[in-house]
């Protein structure tokens, strides 16, 4: 019976465990339990599963659904079992999920297809996966055994085929999940005894021992007809039950698809109806705006109504404000609109165009050649080849001279400053108008397209407004013509006809034409119009600017060649005279000679008995008078280079070549700051020795002036390090001079008797930040004005490309309290040797930045932070500063959230430049004095006294190998 079940379909039946106890008897002997379920099954079966049971005389052939074998038993061995023994399934029907057995498969294959399965299940755990339930009871399910999927194997083996229909939800009831079961066809322990078998063939066999008995006692009675007839039964039945499966295998297909269509249908329906639904909804709404339309319309109607009552007046009334609006358009002239300032522009720019000077091409040319010949007498170092050169270069200077007089003479005819004032009045004037500028168009066409544009604007409106002009005039007819008619003392009889007319084509016309006119006055320019207004614009303003460049330019070297001129006509057939220079240094060296004697008779009398006031102060008077004459020389002296000085640069290079005994590349190379008829013995000098640790500082007074001699140890290769150094570091500040925020180098001159080099700058003693936090504290307003000068003074070394690298509390001055001067530093030291001292500190606060003790180069950036860390310092005065893990100090105690911003940006990685420090919000405040120039007047009789006793001391950087000496004891100077 489990086999034709399974015949339906690729199913199988699969037994669960029964207990042991269940068993039966024959008569008075028991049987075994398995053989007692056996004739159970058989016995329960009989009436359900025809065909299965095949009774013949009391004989009957069972077939056993476990293994699938069968036997011939005795009708009265198989008895039914009591019910509380009885179980209610015996097996369950299964069927693959998603297979069928294929439409042309025969008997032999089925038989095969059922063998092959039995091979892959029998005595093995069987993974059953749930899929679906069927109605009548056949669970979907999905077999595996071990990694091996069961109904794969089966299709693989061509035993089934996928299912073209898949299970139906109609017709099974599907699984949210998987529910696995495990059966196991060889399990242990309390697993009867007939279901340990090994084997169904052998089992066939013990059963078909069992059969024998019985079918040799039978045959004494029915002979082999019986044995016959059974087995040929029991084909008939396999075929019979193939042709089952096939033919409920095709209707259930039939059933499936009628199934689909079925709900194809359904859906249709629904369809059908959701539409139905959708268009009823819309009929009532148009029903309803149908009903609102109606409303709207008698509403408009009654309002016409009302209206056509005062249509008239109206009517007259609109027409009279626009006809106002027109009326003052006309008056104020707006031609604007049609581009008649870039008419005139454009006129301008063509019709008075300066021409380029026709001796322009020429003076360039040979300018270049007396520029180039200029450079090779700077470059010479042979006197001999240097003569030959400056031949060649007056020859070129001749063909210069007589192209500059042309060339002068065509720029004096043209009006280039009337000009130039125009193309600016011009220019500012468009721009006011249309705005900034963008790139002009290439296009040679643009101003002819503009003039076309405008002939064609100017024709329309000229139609429209002529129209308007006419159709006022009938409108005005027409009035005359009702007052007429309307006159009760005429005696002119009117047909009203004719005094009516087309009133209202009139009105119409009168109205349309002013509206006309309107728009092309009032209305803006579609893109096409401003497109083309715009072209002619930005090629007008870069006509402007080509023709301003070729005036700037021509004026520079008409200015240039002027000078030129004039210095050729000064200069013709001579070089410049140095006797001036050479009788300066005689003087001079007279001078310094005439004071070494008074210094020694100085000597002889404080060194001899007859010691003399009087003649003491006499020789000291003289003294001082050779001292001061001695330094006025040295002024004129550099006064006379500076003037050499300028002709090398612009005219005679050959100078320095032909003249070496001035000394006149010296003083070139040094920016002016090297004094060669300057010496340490002629100098009235005290002795520093509390700043001297590194270097020789002395203090001395140069025309009632205190300056600081500072010292440094040179030879051959630092003497010119020093010298060029000290040069870029005086130009930054000849630039601006006492607006640069930096200390001022007065002199720089080399000792003959030592390898040293003296640099004279001004003394201020007591105005470094660290003499000056040790006595008497700086102020908040006071902080920021001095600090303010600082940022100035690293604002103007870091434009020259100078990194200080050498900024701390002693290099820093106050003076009077209020100006803020960046002090030198070590000129014998680079950059990264300055940067590495360990007396950048303030107090107890390292200036160091971070980057620096990461061993990266100087730059200006470190100069910032420490500027950031002096400004903090300051701030926070003799609060305790505490330190981050980083080495930047916290800003915790400071209140001021201006200044808290400002150190932010200077202690942080991505720092403010000098530049930006100058624009923060804290200098800006209405409060904030601007730094007052070192010799403002109106300090003066303020510190007449003070500036004597509180010139500050400059060039504190001398005490950087000892600043733990001075930290612990800043020096009062």
């Amino acid at each position: 019976a489990a086999a034709d079940a399974a015949r339906a379909e690729p199913n199988f039946c699969v037994s669960p465990h029964i207990p042991s106890a269940v068993g039966g008897t024959v008569g008075e002997e028991p049987i075994e339990g398995w053989r007692g379920m056996q004739a159970a099954i058989g016995l329960l079966l009989q009436d359900v599963l025809c065909g299965t049971i095949h009774i013949i005389q009391n004989i009957c052939q069972v077939f056993y659904i476990d293994y699938g074998n069968s036997e011939i038993l005795n009708r009265l061995d198989i008895v039914e079992i009591p019910l509380k023994l009885q179980f209610p399934e015996v097996a369950k029907k299964y069927r693959f999920w998603g297979l069928q057995i294929p439409a042309n498969q025969d008997l032999n294959q089925f038989d095969q297809g059922r063998k092959f399965l039995c091979s892959l299940t029998f005595e093995k755990k069987i993974r059953m996966r749930h899929k679906a339930l069927y109605q009548d009871g056949t669970i979907v399910a999905q077999a595996e055994c071990g990694e091996v999927d069961i109904g794969e194997e089966m299709v693989k083996k061509g035993f089934a085929e996928k299912c073209k229909f898949p299970p139906n939800a109609s017709g099974c009831e599907e699984k949210n999940s998987d529910s696995v079961q495990c059966l196991a066809w060889n399990v242990k322990g309390s697993v009867p005894l007939w279901a340990n078998r090994c084997n169904p063939a052998v089992y066939s066999r013990r059963k078909a021992c069992f059969g024998d008995q019985l079918a040799t006692s039978l045959r004494n009675s029915t002979g082999n007809h019986m044995e016959k007839n059974t087995a040929s039964d029991f084909n008939v039945g396999s075929n019979i039950s193939l042709a089952k499966i096939k033919r409920d295998q095709a209707l259930f297909e039939e059933n499936e698809k009628l199934k689909g269509e079925r709900e194809a249908i359904k859906e249709q329906n629904q369809s059908i109806l959701q539409n139905y639904k959708e268009l009823e909804l819309k009929m009532q709404h148009l029903k309803c705006e149908l009903q609102e339309e109606k409303k709207a319309s008698n509403e408009t109607q009654k309002q016409l109504e009302k209206t056509l009552q005062t249509c008239v007046g109206i009517k007259m009334r609109n027409l009279a404000a626009k006809f106002k609006i027109l009326k003052e358009v006309r008056h104020k002239k707006m031609n604007v609109r049609f581009g008649d300032d870039l008419s005139e522009a454009v006129e301008v720019v063509t019709e008075g165009c300066l021409a380029t000077p026709s001796s322009l091409e020429n003076l360039e040319k040979i300018w270049t050649e007396y520029n180039l010949a200029q450079e090779m007498i700077q470059l010479c170092k042979n006197v001999s080849e240097g003569e030959s050169l400056i031949l060649k270069r007056n020859e070129v200077q001749q063909s210069l001279y007589h192209v500059v007089e042309e060339f002068i003479l065509e720029v004096d005819q043209l009006p280039l400053s009337e000009r130039s004032r125009t193309l600016q009045r011009l220019s500012t004037s468009l721009e006011a108008m249309y705005g900034e500028v963008s790139e002009a168009d290439d296009s040679k066409e643009v101003f002819q397209q503009f003039f076309e544009w405008k002939h064609f604007k100017l024709e329309e409106f000229s139609r429209v407004r002529s129209s308007t002009d006419a159709s006022l005039q009938i409108l005005a007819g027409w009035f005359n013509g009702i007052k007429k008619f309307f006159d009760l003392t005429s005696e002119v009889t009117l047909n009203s006809e004719e005094v009516v007319g087309n009133v209202d084509e009139v009105l119409e016309n009168v109205e349309s034409n002013i509206c006309k006119e309107l728009e092309i006055s009032l209305v803006e320019q579609d893109e096409a119009d401003k497109k083309i207004l715009l072209n002619v614009y930005n090629k007008v303003i870069q006509k402007i600017h080509q023709e301003q460049y070729l005036i700037t330019i021509v004026q520079s070297k008409y200015l240039a060649s002027v000078e030129f001129k004039k210095q050729m006509v000064e200069w013709l057939n001579r070089s410049p005279n140095i006797e001036n220079l050479l009788l300066i240094k005689k003087a001079l060296k007279s001078l310094k000679a005439r004071l070494r004697w008074k210094l020694v008779e100085k000597n002889n009398l404080e060194e001899t008995d007859d010691y003399n006031d009087s003649e003491m102060m006499k020789i000291k008077q003289e003294i001082t008078a050779l001292r001061n004459s001695l330094f006025q020389k040295i002024h004129k002296e550099k006064k006379e280079l500076e003037k050499l000085n300028y002709l090398v640069q612009k005219w005679f290079p050959e100078l320095p070549l032909l003249h070496p005994e001035a000394g006149i590349q010296k003083y070139m190379n040094s920016g002016g700051l090297l004094t060669l008829s300057l010496e340490r013995d002629l100098l009235d000098a005290e002795p520093l020795k509390e700043l001297s640790a590194k270097r020789p500082l002395v203090c001395s007074e140069v025309q009632d002036q205190k300056v600081l001699l500072k010292g440094y140890s040179v030879d051959v290769n630092t003497e010119a390090k020093v010298i060029e150094r000290a040069a870029k570091y005086h130009r930054a500040w000849s630039g601006l001079k006492e607006k640069s925020g930096l200390l001022q180098l007065i002199h720089l001159f080399l000792c003959k008797s030592d390898p040293l080099a003296y640099l004279m700058v001004p003394y201020y003693p007591g105005a470094s930040l660290g003499a000056l936090q040790a006595s008497k504290p700086l102020t908040s307003e006071e902080v920021l004005k001095v600090m303010k000068g600082v940022a100035c003074g690293l604002h103007t070394l870091h434009r020259a490309d100078i990194v200080h690298g050498s900024l701390h509390e002693n290099n820093v001055f106050a003076v009077n309290r209020e100006q803020g001067l960046v002090g030198d530093f070590d000129f014998t030291r680079s950059e990264d040797q300055r940067a590495s001292a360990n007396s950048m500190k303030a107090g107890t606060l390292s200036l160091i930045s971070p980057e620096l003790k990461m061993g990266q180069p100087v730059s200006p950036a470190s100069d910032m932070y420490a500027y950031g860390c002096l400004l903090f310092w300051l701030c926070v005065q003799d609060q305790e500063c505490r330190i981050k893990e980083d080495g930047t100090p916290k800003l915790d105690g400071l209140n001021e959230d201006k200044v808290k911003s400002l150190l932010s940006n200077l202690i942080s990685c991505n720092r403010m430049t000098a530049e930006q420090v100058l624009e923060a919000d804290c200098f800006l405040w209405p409060s904030m004095i601007s730094v007052l120039p070192q010799d403002e007047p109106s300090k003066e009789h303020k510190c007449g006294k003070a500036k004597e006793e509180s010139q500050d001391v400059t060039g504190l950087d001398d005490k950087e190998e000892d600043n733990e000496t001075f930290s612990a004891n800043p020096p009062i100077i």
